[in-house]
């Protein structure tokens, strides 16, 4: 709590802080140096004053630019970072002292080095690969020849022992010759080698066949392991094969088809010697060449590394950057080109620190003229900033889920951090499921500065965010659990003995029956002598479902009292007369009304039948109540209650409208005529022209809203009355459902005295009370507590039609791409 001059004290959280408008008159020269202060403290939002001027127009575009390349050469780095399986580190290191100008150099020659490195790098695995495939091709095609030339000799003896004459038809293709005696009139063939994916073997033997009429001979060899394809650079299955043709148009169209499928054709000698000198070149230099990669791979593999510890500094380094050159950009320069103009909303209690900031910034820049802080008056509606804490954020949060609060509006964010756990806590109340939240939630708060550090996914990071949230849950249903003394759906009689006790030994049935009061009434929640008695379920149904509609009733009058509030803080007296007063007389006049004879009847022991003296107050208000009466004047009260609560419909309907009607002409009457010579006053002309330029006051757009303002109220105070009863409708689930896992599975599983009959029995009900109880319950507990406040609560008084405050501030998240 603080004072505020000679008012009453004001909670931090119940009204947002008073903001102001504020202009800033900035040197160029300290320009940067004041933003980046400003960013630091994180307390002034500024407003853009070239909206209307596009991004490459502004006066720092160069600067943003030259942030936007520096991202991208970051962005390029941690690629190659996550391609080397390296990830960047958060602990500082030494010498990460760099100014942006030294940085972007740096960047440069790292991408340009880096670049280079790929380049060769891809170059060199390109020739490894050319040449892996090229000593494949000396192999497998060396095998071809030197079976087929054994095959030939073989044949060629047996030919010559036979006479002359026509060719077989069986005659190997590399002699295949005429049997002329003219040496020169025989065919000497050609041959084509290479490699070809082992998919398109098919169709590349077939265009083959097709395209020489045959006339050509393919010899293909599988290569047992993928290997890597020079122009791709991924690993695929290949053939090797081997074409012989005759004739220069034959090689042409072999040429082609092989471009065509992507065949890799290399060179080939026939000659066995050559082969084998080949062999021996390519395998000296395919060592080389791996000596050279393995080199070059980990020289970027250290050049990477030294990156990586320093990349987090850089990358916030260029952001840090980009957001001051992107503010600055949202300042407009004054005629003289010398001073960087800014406006902006900023807490009034900031004031000082924010002088501070431009004072200390106009010292370390030795700038001549120091930057000037003056405070505008506008009618603008400013934007709404709670001072909150790790522990009343996420309260905060659950608010402005619904709806930022108006600038100064109470804000229901004070009592949400105790009434939004208790009634979850109503709905969940156990305390063995209590602990187990407990105990949940504690892990991550005694971890949370390892976890804040940490990338959590987004279920695990909402719960750690909710963290606080969960623990006074969990508190207040082991505070719940305590009133309806259920542990796992267990009752014990930790503040003592029951009050009952049996009459005789017949009595040891589940039933109250037989039951007599010894004792004293048990000191704290629910006896446990009724738990497991047939009375059970009456008794806990009829007080849960009261206790549901007190609370009800509570919580909406607080509702409407904070409205009264909010009026009275607005100086709004229609409000108050006209809307605050009827609304509590007619809310009370029933739903309080039946509060009290609620109270009552648990005060006094009444038997009387409440749902028929509600009932028959609007049906027969003057029949004698009889054995239902439960206080002297109950009759009249009744009466006089439903009378208010009659008279209060038309107090909310009708004099609010013609009240405005009335102030809207009186305001207006006789603002035709001016003095003449108030007229030279700007800010007088200003006034005079928006009197004159007022829009015509709609009466029955004005009654239309308080008709259906009236009569949202009148029904909403039934269906929220009524909505509160999820409450017990809850609560009684959660009981049933926990007895079933304990009666059906637990012990049921412990009669059977078996140890493996008892180990399932526990597994299930340990599965069955974490999935189902501990999360979906929650689960649910957590949403109907959150419609409770939202609908029923704060639609009493929260208008919540504010924006947030959004200072530029370097702490804050980045919402940028990256």
């Amino acid at each position: 709590m603080r004072w505020n001059g000679d008012r009453w004290p004001t909670m931090d959280l119940l009204r947002s802080e008073p903001m102001q408008l504020a202009q800033l008159i900035i040197p160029i020269e300290s320009a940067r140096r004041t933003v980046s202060y400003l960013g630091d403290l994180g307390l002034f939002q500024f407003k853009d004053l070239n909206a209307d001027k596009s991004p490459f127009r502004r006066t720092y575009a160069a600067q943003m630019k030259r942030c936007g390349e520096m991202a991208r050469k970051l962005r390029f780095l941690r690629e190659q970072m996550i391609k080397a399986g390296l990830s960047t580190s958060t602990r500082p290191s030494a010498g990460t002292d760099v100014n942006v100008e030294n940085l972007e150099v740096k960047l440069g020659q790292l991408e340009a080095e880096i670049i280079e490195m790929n380049a060769n790098n891809e170059q060199l695995q390109c020739t490894y690969a050319e040449l892996s495939e090229y000593k494949l091709v000396l192999q497998k095609a060396g095998e071809f020849f030197h079976s087929t030339k054994s095959i030939a000799a073989v044949q060629q003896r047996e030919l010559e022992a036979e006479s002359l004459g026509e060719g077989s038809i069986d005659s190997p293709l590399l002699l295949e010759q005429e049997m002329v005696t003219d040496p020169s009139k025989q065919v000497k063939l050609g041959f084509v080698s290479g490699l070809v994916q082992r998919d398109k073997s098919t169709a590349f033997e077939r265009i083959l066949f097709r395209a020489t009429r045959g006339n050509v001979f393919l010899k293909q060899a599988i290569v047992e392991e993928p290997i890597r394809d020079p122009a791709s650079g991924e690993k695929v299955e290949k053939n090797v094969f081997v074409i012989f043709y005759s004739g220069e148009r034959a090689k042409n169209k072999i040429m082609k088809i092989c471009e065509a499928f992507a065949a890799n054709r290399y060179p080939f000698a026939d000659d066995i010697g050559k082969r084998f000198q080949m062999i021996t070149e390519v395998s000296g230099r395919l060592s080389e060449l791996k000596t050279t990669i393995d080199v070059g791979l980990l020289h970027q593999a250290s050049l990477l590394q030294d990156i990586a510890h320093q990349f987090e500094h850089w990358s916030l380094l260029v952001k840090k950057e980009k957001s001051i050159y992107h503010t600055l950009n949202m300042l407009s320069i004054d005629v003289t080109k010398k001073c960087l103009v800014a406006e902006g909303w900023c807490p009034v209690s900031a004031t000082t620190q924010i002088q501070n900031a431009l004072q200390r910034a106009t010292l370390d820049c030795n700038s001549q003229v120091g930057a000037i802080f003056r405070v505008l008056r506008t009618e603008e509606s400013p934007p709404t900033y709670f001072c909150t804490n790790k522990f009343t954020t996420a309260f905060q949060e659950i608010i402005d889920a619904y709806g930022v609060a108006k600038y100064q509006e109470a804000n229901p964010g004070v009592y949400t951090i105790i009434t939004f756990p208790f009634l979850f806590a109503v709905m969940f109340g156990d305390w063995g499921h209590g602990i187990c939240l407990l105990m949940a939630t504690l892990y991550f708060i005694f971890r949370e500065k390892k976890l804040s550090n940490q990338k959590l996914g987004d279920i695990t990071g909402m719960i750690f965010g909710g963290r606080y949230v969960i623990l006074m849950m969990a508190l207040f249903s082991i505070y719940t659990g305590l009133i309806y003394n259920e542990f796992f759906s267990v009752p014990f009689d930790i503040f003592g003995p029951s009050a009952y006790a049996c009459r005789d030994l017949s009595c040891r049935d589940a039933s109250t029956q037989g039951l007599i009061k010894v004792r004293a009434t048990y000191p704290f929640g629910v006896d446990p002598v009724w738990h497991g008695s047939r009375s059970e379920l009456p008794f806990l149904n009829s007080l849960k479902m009261k206790m549901s509609i007190l609370l009800g009733v509570a919580q909406m009058n607080l509702g409407i009292v904070l409205s009264y509030f909010n009026a009275r803080f607005f100086a709004n007296d229609l409000n108050i007369r006209y809307q605050f007063v009827p609304q509590m007389i007619f809310l009370n006049s029933l739903f309080g009304y039946l509060s009290l004879l609620i109270i009552v009847k648990w005060c006094t022991g009444s038997q009387a039948d409440l749902y028929h003296v509600m009932i028959y107050m609007f049906l027969s208000p003057m029949e004698d109540l009889g054995e239902n009466q439960l206080f002297v004047g109950q009759k009249f009260l009744q009466v006089m209650l439903l009378l208010l609560a009659l008279a209060a419909v038309p107090w909310m309907l009708f004099p609010k409208p013609f009240i405005l009607k009335k102030q809207h002409e009186e305001r207006h009457k006789g603002q035709q005529y001016a003095i003449l010579h108030s007229v030279d006053d700007p800010l007088e002309m200003d006034l005079h022209s928006d009197s004159h330029g007022h829009e015509e006051f709609e009466f029955s757009e004005v009654f239309v809203h308080q008709l259906i303002h009236t009569i949202e109220f009148v029904l909403g105070a039934v269906s929220n009355t009524a909505s509160y009863l999820r409450l017990w409708a809850l609560s009684l689930a959660h009981s049933e459902l926990s007895s079933v896992f304990y009666d059906k599975v637990l012990l049921l599983a412990w009669g059977f005295n078996n140890t493996l009959v008892l180990i399932i029995g526990i597994i299930v009900f340990i599965s069955a009370t974490v999935g189902v109880l501990l999360v979906m319950e929650t689960l649910s507990a957590f949403l109907h507590a959150l419609r409770l406040h939202w609908v029923e609560f704060q639609n009493k008084f929260y208008e919540g039609e504010g924006y947030k405050f959004q200072p530029f501030s370097f702490t804050l998240p980045s919402e940028e791409d990256e």
